[in-house]
């Protein structure tokens, strides 16, 4: 398993690096998201660790880019004031995130978690049939998504999301449902992160998101998705 750790603290990329490796991950170093992009372009990464304020060209700025090229799980590094620049790094495409100062064994399970998402999903699908949803189509054996014809760019967590939802029509979940079953029990962050990652997904997916016809919000119970009927397909 190959990672990206890219902050310009040298002596924390120092003390990560040496604690992954530890655990028998390949790692590679970087100091601003300039060297994140390049680094992402040259090697196909498991897992990408960025640090949202960097020098140059900063973690949020890098992690957008990436994006339009991959869809490697990313993981964000912010300083516990920095609420505001969660929801963007979520806006912006990643993951998940940790925040400064943290006990380096959350980080290990952060990563597995997303290792297990990412690595162990793909193949749990194999012979699964498409799911067809109007325009949409949600493959699970590639793990993407067509609308139209056309391929839907998705983070790892935003087809997590919609192939949960997808498979289960109708089905109502809350905000901490979602967490826990895709974030898992032991994850950290608030709700904000399921409304970030369905409002994503409403704006790639549906052809008004203002306006949502798939993707649908049950008032004071949570999230589902609108079961099609013979006209819808």
């Amino acid at each position: 398993m190959k990672i990206l750790v890219v902050d310009d603290e040298k002596s924390l990329v120092k003390g990560i690096k040496f604690n992954l490796e530890n655990e028998g991950y390949k790692v590679d170093t970087g100091e601003n998201g300039d060297d994140a992009i390049n680094a992402a372009r040259a090697v196909e990464y498991d897992v990408i660790i960025l640090d949202v304020m960097m020098p140059r060209t900063s973690g949020l700025e890098a992690c957008m880019k990436i994006r339009e090229f991959s869809t490697v799980p990313i993981i964000l590094l912010t300083a516990a004031s920095e609420d505001t620049d969660v929801i963007m790094g979520f806006e912006y495409g990643a993951d998940d995130y940790v925040t400064k100062p943290f006990n380096i064994l959350e980080l290990k399970a952060r990563i597995r978690a997303l290792l297990r998402r990412s690595a162990i999903a793909a193949p749990a699908t194999l012979g699964e049939s498409v799911i067809n949803i109007g325009a949409i189509t949600i493959i699970p054996s590639e793990r993407r998504a067509v609308k139209n014809g056309g391929h839907v760019e998705l983070t790892a967590r935003e087809f997590d999301l919609i192939e949960l939802l997808a498979k289960n029509p109708g089905r109502v979940y809350s905000r901490d449902n979602l967490l826990n079953l895709l974030w898992g029990r032991d994850y950290l962050g608030d709700e904000r992160t399921i409304d970030v990652h369905i409002r994503r997904l409403r704006e790639k997916l549906e052809d008004n998101p203002s306006e949502p016809e798939i993707i649908l919000t049950k008032w004071a119970a949570g999230y589902y998705l609108k079961p099609q009927t013979s006209k819808d397909t």
